[in-house]
């Protein structure tokens, strides 16, 4: 698929429903070397398709067939969530990001309206306090970039993005157990995005989804569901000006109410 931005190309790898689609999700894969193809194990695709919806699989740059970055990597996940839209027609779209494809999902929602819903699995708020976490012996470095570069901190802080993305209903999923992405810091993002969480008893980074993949895919799923829903309901009477999509601001943090319909 072409960049929007830049020259080079993304792979990616479409799975169509096998009945009539409801829906379409763009799957964005952690920072491991197989890129796209960690979506092959674990089951995210198969369940998505049982449940009817394409999905679409994305190297981010550098990562499989895709050219070497350029830029930051939300311009990738927005030539994903574009290539999406024209190959879901009208459908709905979704996004589903687990761990730095999630993170950079969050820079690209903020900018589109596009999307209904999206769900993330171990997702960090800010990758340079992660990376404190996970990688001390780098911290001058990490130093040298926050007091530096503070303009550039601050806008990889999920805490100002979360807030900003568009969606109809999100949702978040972390391990008890992880080190670089603490409970508190999922229900925080899911807090700030008017979604719901899930922790997983014991599960460390990357190991949400092994350790409870009945509850992630339920989540997943029912966060899509919520979202088209509530889709429906804004395009039968559009407002003339912007769309506005935050809730009052006395309703409580998971939006309970709100979920119970139009």
């Amino acid at each position: 698929m072409p960049r929007l931005e830049g020259e080079g190309v993304l792979t990616g790898t479409w799975y169509e429903a096998p009945c009539p689609a409801r829906g379409a999700v763009l799957l964005l894969h952690p920072w491991i070397k197989w890129g796209k193809t960690f979506f092959h194990r674990r089951g995210r695709i198969e369940a998505l398709r049982a449940a009817g919806y394409h999905a679409l699989t994305l190297d981010l740059a550098g990562f499989g067939g895709s050219s070497p970055p350029s830029g930051f990597y939300d311009r990738d996940v927005a030539a994903g969530l574009a290539f999406l839209r024209r190959q879901a027609g009208s459908l709905p779209i979704h996004l589903w990001g687990v761990s730095s494809g999630g993170f950079w999902a969050h820079l690209a929602l903020t900018r589109t309206d596009d999307v209904a819903g999206a769900f993330f699995e171990d997702v960090s708020p800010h990758l340079i306090e992660w990376s404190w976490r996970m990688a001390p012996r780098r911290r001058p470095g990490y130093l040298f970039v926050r007091w530096c570069f503070p303009r550039s901190y601050r806008f990889l802080d999920l805490r100002r993005q979360a807030a900003a993305m568009r969606l109809a209903a999100a949702a978040y999923v972390s391990g008890t157990g992880d080190l670089g992405v603490r409970p508190a810091e999922t229900r925080e993002l899911a807090y700030l995005a008017r979604g719901r969480h899930l922790a997983v008893a014991g599960a460390g980074h990357l190991g949400a989804f092994n350790g409870a993949s009945d509850a992630v895919v339920a989540l997943a799923l029912g966060t899509f569901l919520r979202a088209e829903g509530r889709s429906r309901c804004w395009q039968q009477s559009p407002p003339e000006g912007p769309r506005e999509r935050s809730p009052p601001a006395a309703a409580p943090p998971l939006l309970r109410a709100a979920e119970t319909g139009c």
